[in-house]
């Protein structure tokens, strides 16, 4: 087979190495440098078990692939489905050891590999490379394997939609005008962090993989649900601080120096994301003007130095001593739990089109992602989705390509995608709207208000790279917003201020397809 894969996080470079391994044809698409990814800025690691790696010298610490099941399913706020989340903590041990053998390079102690705690998870299992380089030590490792393989690779090549043929992905167009045919088209373009105007996402996460699939028909799913990290440095760049200096014992402060967290919820500063990220921006609202600090002096400038190298440079290189003084942190856009959505293969809706990584919805993030589950999705499901072209699944419309039995569908979401006038926007206009509107906290009234000025701005000619991705975004934008205003209760990264509390009945996965597509999404019952 002819294989296409578009994006060069973790999740991409996973399948096009072990596609090239098994016999394909792979051409590699890279809008930047091939490691130029938000897998390249990674800090926190990789939840595994490592109780159940192969290496018989490991030490036991009681954990176990259950255990993390249920952390990921208590994150995911009811909305993961469990058959992926197993998939993830079963297979995630030999992804492990296969990053290993392609040359990852994580941190051990005494020869073993060392582990840390992240919010939320009830055993230390999280792995690390260079500290609080986990990503760039995977991305790094990847792309020379990728550069020693048999892979074609095109970087600072963008691709701006998918070529379709009878209703089945054939290919893609490029920029300049070409088209590149393939049989399978792998989309792994990661997430969308440049929607909003603070992110600890590169400038690369512009969400072109989803919006190239809502334009050619595919069904998107859980589209409001976006992660906002807790502590990002509140200094231009929105540096981020990993949530490892938690698990290391740093406490939010509030002006005052009184840990505040305690009074949010039972884990405090370890409680999952969503709940610490707006614990922090309503504490930022009763004081402002003065920044919420995180407080990781009594760990000590030497240890912080040694275990977060890279946070401890940008910390001095914007004049903060940590080791010393507690540093200003905000919360930011981190994560996409939404994507293009995808059954346990990687399949979308859309034959000959497969999505894998952060800018796919398999249903395992639900609607709050457990820390550190991202990257070993990248491999985990990198792998998988290889392994499935191998055995394709039956005939069927995946009319609702949901991934376990039990899950249930909302009524779908239809967008006109089809808006040729309206007036001329800039994207900090829309960053900033969708921070406002779709942030932290939204309420009908002003994700109505987004939605008709939305509505009203017409996507740019494309001309350019930049000119692609902010159309990209205005596609993608409304979409969040449009989910966002069905979504009428709080949950996980969805907060409504209008609807605070969770809503049982809304425990089902909402669904966006573009307008004139014909497709339909059927409501299943709730699973137990």
């Amino acid at each position: 087979m002819r294989i296409i894969v578009v994006g060069s996080g973790v999740a991409g470079l996973t399948a096009a190495l072990d596609a090239d391994a098994a016999g394909h044809e792979v051409v590699l698409f890279s809008k930047a440098d091939l490691a130029q990814s938000n897998t390249r800025y990674a800090q926190g690691g990789v939840a595994v078990v490592t109780d159940a790696m192969s290496d018989p010298g490991a030490p036991k610490l009681g954990d176990s692939v259950e255990a993390h099941v249920q952390d990921t399913l208590v994150a995911g706020a009811g909305l993961s489905d469990e058959d992926t989340v197993r998939i993830l903590a079963a297979e995630g041990p030999a992804l492990i050891d296969e990053l290993i053998a392609r040359g990852v390079q994580f941190d051990r102690h005494d020869g073993q590999l060392s582990h840390g705690l992240e919010a939320a998870h009830s055993f230390e299992r999280i792995l690390h490379a260079g500290g609080d380089a986990t990503g760039a030590g995977i991305a790094y490792a990847l792309v020379g394997r990728v550069r020693e393989s048999g892979v074609e690779i095109h970087e600072r090549s963008t691709v701006v939609d998918l070529v379709l043929t009878d209703g089945v992905v054939t290919g893609v167009s490029l920029l300049d005008g070409g088209q590149v045919e393939a049989d399978a088209v792998i989309l792994a373009t990661g997430g969308a962090g440049q929607l909003f105007p603070y992110t600890t996402n590169p400038e690369v996460a512009t969400a072109d993989g989803l919006a190239m699939a809502l334009r050619a028909g595919a069904v998107a799913a859980d589209l409001e649900f976006y992660q906002f990290h807790p502590t990002s440095l509140n200094a231009p760049g929105n540096f981020l601080v990993s949530e490892a200096v938690r698990g290391e014992g740093a406490v939010l402060i509030d002006a005052e120096g009184k840990r505040f967290m305690l009074d949010v919820h039972p884990d405090a500063e370890l409680a999952p994301r969503d709940v610490v990220a707006r614990g922090i921006a309503n504490q930022m609202a009763l004081q402002p003007g003065v920044p919420v600090r995180l407080d990781a002096t009594a760990l000590g400038g030497e240890f912080l130095a040694r275990r977060f190298p890279n946070i401890d440079a940008a910390c001095r290189a914007q004049g903060f001593d940590w080791g010393v003084e507690p540093i200003p942190v905000t919360p930011a856009a981190h994560y996409y739990m939404g994507g293009v959505r995808t059954d346990e293969w990687g399949r979308t809706s859309l034959r000959g089109l497969y999505a894998v990584g952060e800018v796919a919805c398999n249903g395992l993030q639900g609607a709050n992602r457990l820390a550190s589950n991202s990257l070993l999705e990248g491999a985990v499901y990198g792998r998988r989705v290889i392994d499935g072209l191998a055995h394709p699944a039956p005939d069927h419309d995946f009319a609702h390509p949901g991934t376990g039995q039990g899950t249930a569908w909302a009524e779908p979401t239809v967008l006109d995608l089809d808006v040729t006038e309206g007036s001329e926007f800039g994207r900090a206009d829309l960053q900033q709207l969708m921070w406002d509107a779709a942030g932290l906290s939204r309420d009908g009234a002003d994700l109505e208000a987004a939605a008709a000025e939305l509505a009203g701005w017409r996507a740019p000619r494309v001309t350019d790279a930049k000119s692609a991705e902010d159309a990209n975004l205005l596609v993608v934008a409304r979409a969040v917003v449009a989910s966002a205003l069905v979504r009428r209760e709080s949950r996980g990264g969805h907060f409504r201020s209008d609807f605070p509390e969770t809503d049982p009945a809304q425990a089902v996965h909402s669904c966006v397809v573009a307008a004139g597509h014909g497709v339909v999404v059927e409501a299943g019952a709730v699973g137990a």
